[in-house]
């Protein structure tokens, strides 16, 4: 099933024209990267789920429904949960309460404070720390929890591995190959080709706000995804 379909969208901040003619699919349960450098688009793409972005020309569908009534702040109640870049912890907020932030829209499903914790255990034993008072690492393991509180079809993270040690980047892929397993799809937007290699099942390439190529990871090589990101 389709749970994601972007078809032939034209996307635009004001009169400034971003993405030309994108068209992309995310699956159930699938994991699909986009790749590609600084300022091709990728975040347009999210940014247009999402209702930033004004799509102009083309249509977006989500669980088989027109997104044009999903915005920003309906996205979680719709079932879209973004890891923004940057991460955007609430400062002065705990652990605790930036997690229960995720949970405020209600939405029904396994995911809950225990079960954040059973799966990044550093959450458990920080719940009453700043957020903000934690290392990068930490701090993305909390924006993936706060993400996943909400309980969503697709978990969309956008450029998570940026500013983290390579350590920390393989727990995260190991972790997000688990989510899928447990029929979370993931839409990824990574330059980190090594992540992409290990987490994602199919790819599309942006190039000027197009796609360029996609394909599956499998069987893919290194070094030709290495041709399209910029680490």
């Amino acid at each position: 099933m389709t749970l994601l379909r972007l078809q032939s969208v034209d996307g635009y901040y004001g009169g400034a024209r971003i993405l030309h003619g994108v068209s992309l699919e995310v699956g159930a349960g699938e994991r699909v990267a986009i790749l590609g450098r600084n300022g091709v688009g990728k975040t347009t793409v999210v940014n247009a789920c999402l209702g930033i972005a004004r799509v102009r020309a083309g249509q977006i569908a989500f669980q088989g429904q027109a997104q044009a009534s999903i915005r920003h702040f309906t996205a979680a109640r719709a079932g879209i949960a973004v890891v923004p870049q940057g991460r955007r912890i609430v400062p002065g907020l705990t652990v605790r309460e930036n997690l229960a932030l995720g949970a405020a829209v209600g939405r029904p499903g396994k995911w809950n404070f225990e079960s954040v914790c059973d799966l990044f255990p550093i959450l458990r034993e920080r719940a009453d720390t700043p957020g903000t008072a934690m290392s990068g690492g930490q701090q993305q393991m909390l924006a993936i929890g706060r993400a996943l509180m909400a309980n969503p079809a697709l978990l969309i993270l956008d450029e998570p591995s940026e500013g983290l040690a390579p350590v920390i980047v393989d727990e995260l892929a190991a972790t997000l190959v688990r989510l899928a397993g447990e029929d979370t799809s993931i839409l990824l937007i990574e330059q980190n080709f090594s992540l992409v290699h290990r987490v994602a099942q199919r790819y599309y390439v942006l190039s000027k706000g197009a796609v360029v190529d996609q394909g599956t990871v499998e069987g893919m090589s290194m070094a030709d995804l290495k041709k399209h990101v910029a680490v």
